[in-house]
């Protein structure tokens, strides 16, 4: 391919967890093999945001998803950074004027794992077992399946949360499979849920890049790494959350799929506390995902008492 004028090196703006390092080193390298550049012809840049400095309390407490992002992105508006690696489970629906997320790598294992020292499986817990997550959505997924369990809060990178398991905080997690299999940790004892017994969050398993607006330059890169497949998915996702008003403070799950022309959508909304879910599936063209996103995410809000929304208020 053509590389477009790239006068500096360009620089990739990240989070400093060995996952999300990771994560900019797959991008980075996909540039390289795409232009036959060398690895000096980038810069990974370690920005530390909110929510990596503030591991004590839950992030609705203190503002959120975007708490994981606003450090970054006010360096790519400044033009500090040139693009922006994100874990786009993390990601808010909307962003900041001037940016926008332009480019999904193909996605990862899109389940959870359940993470236990001795090996076991959810399934295994015994009554009253005391579990870590910081996810609501795990959460609540958790206690509408066993609504025995005891859930404590859980926060921090993958390394943080296996240490608190070996400490004896807790007796199992979930961490995402998609992280285990970037960080090569084939160590870790785990077990994947499916996605029919556990419905993972929206985007879960995939990288997104974000950019500054009218940078054509930039475009043009990354528009040769763009996965075609996973943007067609995360769009008909993404509607869906952004419909019911998405934020760290909503458990909500969603998986698309693809075969062919047709795009499958499940969706779920749950209480906090687990005794309520309300699911739906459909299918589309997959030219009218984003379509279908919004319109499950309506459907299932019609069906939910007045208070089930309380947490959006």
């Amino acid at each position: 391919m053509t590389l477009p004028s790239l006068d500096a090196p360009l620089k990739i703006g990240t989070r400093g967890s060995p996952l999300a390092l990771a994560q900019a080193y797959e991008t980075r390298q996909r540039l390289m093999t795409a232009f036959d550049l060398p690895e000096g012809a980038f810069e990974i840049v370690v920005i530390k945001t909110t929510g990596d400095r503030i591991l004590d309390r839950p992030l609705k407490e203190i503002g959120g998803k975007g708490l994981f992002t606003r450090e970054i992105e006010d360096d790519l508006l400044s033009g500090a950074i040139d693009i922006a690696v994100h874990s786009m489970k993390d990601m808010p629906v909307a962003q900041p004027d001037g940016l926008a997320l332009t480019t999904y790598l193909p996605r990862e294992d899109v389940r959870d794992a359940f993470v236990s020292l001795d090996g076991g499986k959810l399934a295994d817990l015994r009554e009253g077992a005391v579990v870590g997550t910081s996810s609501l959505r795990r959460k609540a997924q958790l206690l509408n399946y066993r609504p025995d369990l005891e859930i404590v809060e859980f926060r921090g990178n993958v390394q943080t949360r296996l240490k608190k398991l070996k400490d004896g905080v807790a007796e199992a997690t979930f961490l995402a499979m998609a992280g285990l299999n970037r960080l090569a940790m084939d160590e870790v004892p785990r077990t994947a849920i499916e996605a029919e017994e556990m419905l993972p969050a929206v985007a879960q398993g995939c990288i997104g890049i974000e950019q500054r607006l009218g940078d054509d330059r930039v475009s043009e890169m990354l528009s040769a790494i763009n996965d075609t497949l996973s943007t067609q998915r995360l769009a008909a996702e993404r509607a869906f959350l952004g419909a019911l008003d998405g934020s760290c403070e909503t458990p909500i799950g969603g998986l698309a799929t693809i075969d062919g022309d047709t795009l499958t959508l499940r969706g779920e909304i749950l209480r906090v506390d687990g005794s309520e879910v309300l699911s739906d599936e459909q299918t589309c063209s997959v030219a009218d995902g984003a379509k279908l996103g919004v319109e499950m995410a309506r459907k299932l809000r019609s069906q939910a008492d007045d208070d089930f929304f309380s947490w959006l208020n």
